[in-house]
């Protein structure tokens, strides 16, 4: 496993964090993720042997981490950029804690999106070419 490139990628989640709390409406979001995640497939599989799925998986659950730690920290201003957001988690489980949702919740979110990466990765895997060891 490449951890230095995992970490690495995950820093656009890091960025994302920041910019979803109040910069990216959520209706916006799904094409910067769309990008993210083609980029992000592409490196893997440039800078990887293998294991393409994996890193992929990996790299979202890190994700997870740096967007769900900022989410927390700025929940007051992520809930009042994101009417949708504080509507849908009226409706879920603990809906007088938005924190303990978003902390419950964000791993969960991470583990799903890194299957979509996963695939993207091992998707990009089986288009790019990669050079032949001489």
């Amino acid at each position: 496993m490449n951890w230095k490139l995992i970490f690495q990628l995950s820093l656009f989640g890091l960025a994302m964090a920041f910019a979803t709390i109040s910069l990216v409406p959520e209706k916006a979001e799904f094409v910067f993720w769309l990008i993210i995640f083609i980029i992000c497939a592409y490196l893997i599989v440039k800078n990887c042997s293998g294991r393409y799925f994996l890193h992929g998986f990996c790299v979202s659950l890190v994700n997870s981490v740096w967007i769900t730690g900022a989410h927390v920290f700025f929940h007051k201003t992520y809930l009042a950029n994101h009417p949708e957001m504080v509507s849908m988690s009226a409706n879920m489980f603990l809906p007088n804690h938005p924190r303990l949702q978003m902390l419950i919740m964000g791993p969960l979110y991470g583990a799903a999106f890194g299957i979509i990466l996963g695939v993207f990765a091992w998707v990009a895997s089986k288009l790019i070419k990669k050079p032949t060891q001489a």
